[in-house]
């Protein structure tokens, strides 16, 4: 398997970690500021962006745009552990090629471009935007006084680890 996508399910699983240490009150909570968002939006937008990239339906294009934003997923538990599953298994049994082109729709603001990338560029940017999102979700996580015993949850890889002073 190759490596961009053995990174992309470790991170994923942390999905799996999160889900399984929150209630649904929790997933859902949009009380914390300044955007209120809730946990539950993070993780449908993350599974959304892979959603995107597996569910085509013009070969050789993706549409970043074209979201399910199944409102479900921000409230269920179970229902976003079964997105996350769909996910994963879809990672696991990927047919396309990771050097492979392919055309991404996007919106950067000024209306929706096409931009071409291969497959392994936009896994690895899907990839990255997960632990953009997992670092928004560890702020609400503090901010609800909740705990999920893992601590890489929401940080970069390559972000230096803090050295103990003892």
């Amino acid at each position: 398997m190759n490596l961009i996508v053995q990174s992309t399910l470790k991170t994923l699983k942390k999905s799996q970690i999160l889900l399984d240490h929150i209630s649904n009150t929790e997933l859902c909570d949009a009380s914390v500021s300044p955007y209120y968002s809730s946990i539950g939006s993070h993780v449908r937008h993350i599974l959304d962006f892979y959603d995107c990239i597996f569910n085509s339906g013009d070969a050789g294009k993706v549409d970043l745009t074209a979201r399910s934003r199944n409102k479900s997923v921000e409230s269920d538990c179970g229902c976003a552990q079964g997105y996350l599953n769909t996910i994963i298994s879809k990672l696991n049994s990927t047919t396309f090629t990771i050097n492979d082109s392919v055309v991404v729709i996007d919106d950067l603001g000024l209306g929706k471009t096409e931009i071409t990338y291969t497959y392994g560029a936009l896994l690895s940017q899907a990839n990255s935007h997960t632990i953009h999102h997992y670092a928004i979700i560890n702020y609400i996580l503090d901010s609800l006084g909740v705990v999920v015993n893992d601590s890489e949850f929401g940080y970069n890889p390559t972000t230096p680890k803090a050295v103990s002073s003892e």
